[in-house]
């Protein structure tokens, strides 16, 4: 079993009674899969056990997921009341997420919508943009704007407007902007660290139980690209 976060380096971001809110760092896979590498979760609840030192399980509920290679803000549950109304708002889509990625080329448009038909490919894990509606595909809709410049990079910050399988990989790509390190999606080369620069920056979403606004943001990663974006 591989380890990577651990309790003590964990990044909370936000927590309270019925929630806790986590910056996921690269290669932390958020549930368990058949790589049998600790999952974050569990990473949670061993933290949760130990400040509260809670006898027992200590409940948790997964509300969604990151890819292994990217960054950010994941948000866990810690009531069963919490994960119903969470997992309704995300599937409803009434959370609004922000991602940011550092990508290879500048887009024609400083800001644009995208949309494009995406179609899943189960024995390679990846998912095509296509201009039009192609069989088995779905619509995917997002939209951008150039944030920063850099030297060879130009980062942009990205609002899903759907929620599709490697969406915001799979779209870059389609206008010639691939993220950088992600192979998969047509980088020239990986990342040092098997990551890639994309980063779930922002979530705001109305609390499930107290009903008060939440806006979390989350540091970028300690990595050289990231740390050149001076804002």
């Amino acid at each position: 079993m591989k380890i990577l976060s651990d309790k003590k380096n964990l990044q909370v971001l936000h927590e309270d009674n019925h929630l806790i809110v986590i910056n996921k760092r690269v290669g932390d896979i958020v549930q368990g899969d058949k790589t049998g590498d600790q999952p974050l979760s569990d990473v949670v609840k061993e933290y949760i056990k130990d400040k509260y030192n809670k006898p027992g399980e200590v409940y948790l509920g997964v509300v969604h997921r990151l890819d292994r290679p990217t960054t950010g803000i994941v948000v866990f549950a810690k009531t069963s009341k919490a994960l119903t109304r969470l997992n309704e708002m995300f599937k409803n889509r009434e959370t609004k997420k922000t991602y940011w990625a550092v990508v290879k080329n500048a887009p024609e448009q400083s800001e644009a919508v995208l949309e494009h038909y995406l179609k899943r490919n189960t024995k390679n894990n990846t998912s095509k943009a296509h201009s039009k509606e192609v069989t088995e595909s779905k619509l995917a809709i997002l939209d951008y704007k150039i944030v920063y410049k850099l030297t060879n990079y130009t980062v942009l910050e990205v609002n899903l407007h759907t929620g599709r399988h490697h969406q915001i990989r799979s779209q870059l790509t389609a206008i010639g902007c691939p993220i950088k390190g992600d192979l998969k999606y047509g980088f020239n080369r990986s990342n040092p660290d098997g990551g890639i620069h994309l980063h779930a920056r922002k979530l705001a979403f109305i609390h499930p139980v107290a009903k008060t606004e939440i806006l979390i943001i989350a540091p970028l990663p300690n990595e050289a690209t990231w740390n050149n974006i001076k804002i």
